[in-house]
């Protein structure tokens, strides 16, 4: 009778096209968002991960889509493995922040209806997009960012010419986003007299407005904040569209620095204070140069 179960269960596996699941095992790939975009291009020549890629990638995610693992071999063929929910504690309410990383998962894998998939129980990124497919490098460049505020009113990056603009990309869903918050609001307080301006543009939308205002009392948000940022808004100042994110911006107008991930303070410190005092050292250099000219004036014989 035992047999009888036994093999009655194995028909009824192989019916449904679902093998068992394997014991936990080690595998390496590329997280991707899916199929199709992987395919846009021989990869063999073409590395994953481009700003293109990633934006698309996104707009997969907030689809909904399923995230996969591309394992590709020796011979070049790619076998695409569905991420499932494992102990691994994703950085996110996704895997939006990894998409583009080369990762090592630990865990068992199933199979069924011509798809594989993987529960992560354990991951160690092995290379970073950046690493992966470098970003253009847009230091010097002048971007403008035009969003709306907390009241629907439009704002604009250059209305802020003349100050130094931290500008911090972040969302309410997203976990190291609340970590860094309250260092960005510290260089606020710290450096608002110096002509530095923090500014938050935010991926949530307007009529996400409730959540964001949460957002800012928990965390005593003490800059302004913008909604409805996009992942062609992170673009423009050389991020991929992985939250958080921040570019720091010139006083004429041009990027300066650009951070991906979690901001370290003091890193922003060192970043700000070298900009602070070649800034003085421009004025004093005005300054003495106005003198003299003014002196060479008052000795011409009238």
């Amino acid at each position: 009778m035992r047999n009888v179960l036994i093999a009655s269960c194995l028909l009824l596996m192989l019916a449904v096209g679902v093998t068992a699941q394997t014991a936990p095992t080690k595998i390496a790939g590329q997280i991707v968002c899916c199929a199709d975009c992987w395919n846009r291009a021989d990869r063999k020549t073409v590395p994953y991960g481009t700003p293109a890629d990633l934006a698309k990638a996104a707009e997969c995610v907030a689809k909904g889509d399923p995230t996969l693992l591309a394992v590709t071999d020796k011979e070049g063929a790619t076998t695409f493995y569905q991420l499932e929910d494992g102990r691994y504690k994703k950085p996110g309410k996704n895997w939006l922040e990894l998409v583009g990383s080369r990762v090592e998962i630990t865990g068992p894998t199933r199979s069924g209806k011509d798809r594989h998939f993987v529960r992560v129980d354990e991951l160690k990124v092995l290379a970073t997009p950046e690493q992966i497919a470098p970003q253009p490098n847009l230091i010097g460049a002048e971007a403008e960012l035009v969003l709306k505020d907390l009241f629907g009113g439009e704002q604009k990056l250059s209305s802020f010419r003349g100050r130094v603009v931290v500008l911090n990309f972040w969302a309410t869903y997203c976990g190291p986003c609340r970590t860094e918050m309250p260092d960005l609001a510290a260089i606020q307080n710290q450096y608002a007299a110096l002509g530095v301006q923090v500014v938050g543009a935010s991926a949530d939308t307007l009529a996400e407005q409730k959540e964001v205002r949460k957002f800012i009392t928990g965390l005593k948000i003490n800059f302004p904040v913008w909604l409805g940022a996009t992942t062609e808004d992170m673009a423009r100042f050389g991020l991929g569209p992985a939250l958080p994110g921040t570019a720091v911006i010139g006083r004429d107008g041009k990027i300066v620095a650009v951070y991906r991930g979690v901001i370290k303070e003091a890193d922003l410190k060192k970043q700000l204070d070298t900009l602070i005092a070649k800034s003085q050292r421009e004025a004093r250099g005005q300054i003495a140069l106005a003198r003299a000219k003014s002196q060479d004036a008052s000795s011409i014989p009238s």
